[in-house]
């Protein structure tokens, strides 16, 4: 009974100061009303179990907390900012300890931007997502039409909010170059770039049901990939296994619920 008793106490200290800890490190908690948009919008939240959600909902507070989100011509909601955050801790939700080191400021435009970051109407005006480099470094743009497409329900295997996020993760080694290193075993490394590789040529010769945006550049394929793989994971593996099951070891989860 007094052994319970003092395992009890340490439990019940460790809680309070896990807590107390929270409180310091974060000062967002997100409200009843954030919970529930993340309810309504996020199917990863969903098919979390409460524990995971717990987590997540922690990992959500995290990144809140060390990024500021910026309107561009538009005033950022509650709903942006679950998406946002939701887009940043579903890649990384099997990574206990990961912050996003290179990002500190997200710009949310209305809707597709140029080059030059202008949203104004143009032929130009194509983009829907970008991480910043030289002067824009730590920065990374979004269109607010793309990240909410993103996360309805009529929408295929398509992310932008992910897909930029892990660009983040692909240049957390340096380079940004498709290559997981960081996140990969070494000896899955020269098997990964294969693989790559001959799925590049599948889209190219028109016999992959993968984006062919992917076949632009390697950087581009991991993203992609990594979008069909969060948001139809079941149709992933069954069409690409053996690329459903690299991904699975790179992120450390195992979406599919099949």
């Amino acid at each position: 009974m007094i052994y319970f008793s003092i395992i009890l106490a340490i439990i019940i200290c460790f809680t309070l100061f896990q807590r107390k800890r929270k409180r310091v490190l974060t000062q967002v908690i997100l409200t009843d009303a954030q919970k529930e948009i993340l309810a309504q919008h996020i199917d990863f939240y969903n098919n979390l179990n409460d524990t995971d959600k717990l987590y997540f909902e922690d990992k959500v507070e995290q990144f809140l907390d060390a990024v500021h989100i910026e309107g561009v011509g538009l005033e950022v909601n509650d709903t942006d900012r679950i998406m946002i955050a939701s887009s940043a801790v579903i890649p990384i939700f099997a990574f206990k300890d990961w912050t996003y080191r290179n990002v500190t400021n997200v710009l949310l435009y209305p809707d597709t931007f140029d080059e030059q970051y202008q949203y104004e109407e143009s032929d130009e005006r194509r983009i829907m997502g970008m991480v910043g480099s030289g002067y824009m470094n730590g920065q990374m743009i979004l269109s607010r039409k793309a990240l909410e497409k993103g996360f309805s329900s009529q929408n295929g295997a398509s992310n932008t909010g992910i897909h930029e996020f892990v660009h983040l993760l692909d240049k957390a080694d340096g380079a940004t170059d498709g290559i997981p290193t960081g996140m990969l075993p070494h000896k899955y490394i020269e098997p990964w770039i294969r693989m790559m590789h001959q799925e590049i040529h599948s889209i190219q010769e028109g016999h992959s049901d993968i984006d062919p945006y992917a076949a632009t550049n390697e950087a581009e394929f991991f993203a992609v990939v990594s979008e069909y793989f969060f948001e139809k994971p079941d149709k992933f593996q069954d069409r690409h296994p053996q690329l459903y099951d690299m991904l699975s070891k790179a992120f450390g989860q195992n979406p599919a619920k099949g």
